[in-house]
């Protein structure tokens, strides 16, 4: 497969995934939607694992790293996500997210002392600026209560947990485990961490009969999990994470389309200059000079 179509299909993938969260919401708890997802994930990647013959065997030192990636890129950090999708409209929460990039440079610098240049710094700047715009009503009228402001920081929160699973990642390549199995082993591990969640939190165990949900819960499962994170893995390998992580400044886009015609977005002015500040910002970090750091720090994977 060519590179232009891998790489048209993770944001075509990972633009869309954002509406299925919509979708996932309603009858079953949010802590059991991401238990239902990533259990169905693992299984699928067990399957592939075991066709194609990679072992899945490791010592208790990888299983306590892959579960630290399961808890904060495939628990914790959706769970803030289907949260959020009670205040937000999807193209928000996937502009939210994109600021993963600056976010993965930042904890880079604090956990494994990777400098950072001006030019992240301005490209953090950006994002700060075009989030104000975007969120700037709920911003002049601040009330704790406010739905749109109670969304961004539940929004910003799961952007930090999965970038924080985006620096345990750096270390199980530190360690040269093999990306597929450990997602495999980490989906079902932060599927556990969900089920866990749940039955704390006495959710009712329940399963929603609409087809919505079900055929959301499929699309999630196989193609923003699966085929997705197959399809970015292979860009990482060709590319590198820096080019890459491109996609994270591209999918918002396909997300905020999507989000205008399904869920009636409105735009303004300010929002789309917000937006475009946003994204300038983010393209001012993947493009800054010595692309090699970011390529040791990872990129981010959500949706």
């Amino acid at each position: 497969m060519s590179t232009g179509l891998l790489y048209f299909l993770v944001v075509l993938i990972w633009g869309s995934s954002w509406i299925g969260i919509e979708y996932q919401l309603g009858v079953v708890a949010p802590e059991l939607s991401i238990a239902y997802r990533f259990l169905l994930s693992s299984v699928m990647l067990a399957g592939f694992c075991l066709a194609t013959r990679r072992s899945l065997r490791f010592s208790w030192r990888a299983h306590l790293l892959m579960a630290a990636q399961g808890l904060t890129l495939f628990c914790l950090n959706y769970l803030m996500f289907y949260w959020s999708a009670g205040y937000l409209t999807s193209g928000l929460m996937a502009i939210v997210f994109s600021t993963m990039t600056v976010m993965n440079l930042i904890n880079g610098a604090i956990l494994f002392r990777h400098p950072i240049d001006r030019r992240v710094g301005a490209g953090a700047l950006l994002g700060l600026i075009g989030l104000s715009c975007v969120f700037w009503p709920e911003i002049a009228g601040f009330d704790a209560s406010s739905t749109a402001m109670i969304g961004l920081l539940l929004s910003l929160a799961g952007t930090f947990l999965a970038s924080l699973g985006n620096m345990v990642s750096v270390k199980l390549k530190a360690e040269e485990i093999p990306v597929i199995q450990s997602n495999t082993i980490g989906m079902a591990y932060g599927a556990i961490g969900s089920l866990l969640l749940a039955v704390i939190g006495g959710a009712s165990f329940a399963y929603d009969p609409h087809p919505s949900y079900s055929i959301s819960l499929f699309m999630l499962a196989l193609f923003a999990s699966v085929i997705g994170f197959t399809c970015y893995l292979t860009l990482v390998q060709r590319l590198g994470a820096g080019q890459a992580a491109y996609t994270t400044v591209l999918f918002p886009i396909v997300a905020l389309g999507i989000s205008t015609f399904v869920e009636n977005y409105h735009w303004t002015i300010l929002a789309v200059i917000g937006i475009a500040l946003v994204l300038c910002g983010n393209l001012l970090v993947l493009r800054r000079r010595g692309a090699v750091r970011l390529r040791r720090i990872g990129s981010p994977a959500q949706s």
